[in-house]
């Protein structure tokens, strides 16, 4: 029996109606504002939005997978998870930008926090897609708000550089993505990721086997320039640069979540028939390993020469982004290994991450340049902002008793647990060389003499961003457990299973 839209039971994507429902709502309050007011309110209204889509993630959890709308939208274990990673995510870089109150984009302050809501609605929408078309429109919608708001500053030249190179990039990665999406639509006759997986099935060992593995090949390309793996991460330092923080901050925890999101939803459902074929382990693995070890090694190594903060962040993200495709890169025969040492890494540099974007902010904007020597005798200046960073930044480098280190730990574990020592020495090795940038600042801060004896002004808001940050690395670091108990709890085998259709009874 044919079903239209409204014989579904949408309470199950409560999360995104909240966010598309205010996304609509606060750009017609843009429009009636007077000029003159100011348009924080907005950015008041589009966090609550997401604190409230997050409560509704949080009541969904423990529920049975739903699949609606044509079997294209999944809710399930794993799509659930990655929407809290995003919407926390999001609700932080709302708080950076109440915080920091760029006068750059004082005029179009209310577009910036839609944006950012529609930027978070594509990345919420790549998580729960089973269906090629909905994934490449979830891409998309989260690629052109994410342009836009790379360039929102658009007095700056360096914004504009920033943005052009994105868009550039961005459209060359999405041409690839498509393009391996036509060979697997070729291929199957269909975009539904799980029909498209009994197809593969069903011509594994044919003549079209190697148009399967093109296909993947063609999309691991265009995955890459979203996630900035070494050889694609060109845009990213860039991009970093020219941005405005909390705009770094997001595309650094909320579009690479979402993208990694994606390689999982595709890799693990539309190609796992290839992952019973020997040729796996031949060719795609060790394609994910080069990949994983370049990103690495390009990424820490680069970082050494970098001077200026946000690049330095940008370098740091892409070898980080290497440490994420290892468990890619040594997936065996039960691929939800992978899942408790990635997420657990994920809500890991979460935190860290946008805990160190929130202080650079702030000490940047204080000393009026980008520069890592804005960090100079900010121990004496700032103790407190300066003990932070330093949690943050050996969190990242991965030392014991934070979220950085056990994240790494368990990477590690996972890769030595599958055989690959000689990927597990290059995270070890790369970590180690990662110590020395990271540690430039700490020198920086305790070592330098400070240009100022005045404290770095930091608003009441961006105090609580950062002592959340704090309280998320150190809970991490001290108390892992409960956090990898409730992943491995979680019911991943749910989403290659065709799951009922959300109608009510």
């Amino acid at each position: 029996m044919e079903q239209i839209l409204l014989d579904f039971d949408l309470r199950v994507m409560a999360p995104e109606l909240v966010i598309v429902s205010a996304a609509a709502l606060l750009s017609i309050i843009d429009l009636l504002l007077k000029e003159s007011r100011s348009r924080k309110v907005i950015g008041w209204f589009g966090l609550a939005a997401v604190v409230l889509a997050g409560v509704f993630v949080t009541m969904a959890f423990g529920h049975e997978p739903y699949q609606i709308l044509a079997d294209t939208y999944r809710i399930d274990s794993f799509s659930l998870m990655f929407k809290a990673i995003l919407l926390a995510g999001t609700a932080g870089v709302f708080l950076l930008s109440l915080a920091s109150g760029q006068e750059e984009w004082k005029s179009r302050e209310g577009e910036y926090y839609y944006l950012l809501l529609t930027a978070l609605l594509g990345a919420m929408v790549m998580v729960s897609s089973a269906d090629l078309i909905t994934l490449f429109v979830g891409l998309e919608l989260l690629s052109l708000s994410s342009y836009i708001l790379v360039g929102i500053r658009k007095e700056q030249g360096e914004a504009n550089e920033a943005a052009w190179k994105y868009v550039v990039l961005g459209g060359v990665s999405s041409a690839f993505i498509l393009y391996g999406m036509s060979f697997a639509y070729g291929l199957a006759g269909s975009t539904n990721l799980f029909e498209i997986s009994q197809r593969f099935a069903e011509g594994m060992g044919g003549s079209g086997q190697l148009f399967i593995y093109l296909s993947l090949f063609l999309m691991m390309v265009g995955f890459g320039f979203k996630v900035a793996f070494a050889p694609f991460h060109m845009w990213a330092p860039d991009v970093y640069q020219g941005a405005s923080t909390p705009i770094a901050a997001f595309l650094a925890i909320v579009s690479k979540t979402a993208a990694f999101a994606f390689i999982i939803r595709v890799l693990l459902v539309a190609y796992s028939p290839l992952m019973s074929d020997a040729s796996w382990m031949e060719v795609v693995s060790w394609m994910l390993m080069i990949v994983a070890a370049l990103s690495m090694i390009l990424g820490n190594t680069i970082a050494l020469r970098q001077t200026n903060a946000k690049r330095l962040m940008a370098y740091s993200s892409i070898a980080q982004a290497g440490y994420l495709v290892v468990p890619f890169a040594t997936i065996g025969l039960v691929p939800f290994d992978l899942f408790p040492s990635m997420l657990f890494y994920l809500v890991a540099y979460l935190f860290m991450t946008f805990g160190a974007f929130v202080v650079i902010e702030f000490v940047t904007k204080d000393r009026g340049h980008g520069g890592i020597s804005a960090f100079a005798g900010l121990s004496r200046r700032s103790p407190w902002l300066a003990a932070a960073m330093t949690l943050f930044l050996i969190s990242l480098a991965g030392l014991p008793l934070t979220a950085g280190f056990f994240g790494k730990f368990y990477l590690i574990t996972s890769t030595l647990f599958n055989n690959q020592e000689w990927l597990a020495a290059v995270m070890i090795l790369t970590t180690i060389v990662s110590y020395y940038y990271y540690f430039g600042i700490v020198r920086q801060m305790y070592f330098r003499p400070p240009y100022s004896d005045q404290k770095v002004p930091v608003p009441w808001l961006a105090t609580v961003a950062i002592l959340l940050g704090v309280g998320g690395t150190i809970g991490l670091g001290l108390f892992p457990e409960p956090l990898l108990a409730f992943i491995g709890e979680l019911d991943w085998t749910s989403m290659l299973s065709i799951a009922s259709n959300g109608a009510p009874q």
